[in-house]
């Protein structure tokens, strides 16, 4: 799954657009390599995501198309 996408479907980032945005200016890592909009997501790939004056780093443990709200968080871990 691409990681504008993921981000999307996990509710870590509201929007694809602001998504492709944050990867298109640098904001976004898969495995310490500044990732692009287009870049495939597997699971246990970890990401580090830098928002403005806080960072997150995550790690993928799921991947699927369409999640409901309440189970988004199940997509990922917190490191």
């Amino acid at each position: 799954m691409r990681i504008d996408k993921f981000l999307k479907n996990s509710r870590i980032i509201k929007r694809r657009t602001v998504a492709k945005e944050a990867c298109e200016t640098g904001r976004v890592f898969v495995n310490t390599r500044e990732a692009k909009p287009g870049t495939e997501v597997k699971i246990g790939d970890i990401i580090d995501i830098n928002f403005g004056n806080s960072s997150m780093k995550i790690e993928v443990m799921e991947i699927s198309e369409h999640v409901p709200k309440d189970k988004a968080v199940e997509l990922y871990k917190v490191l």
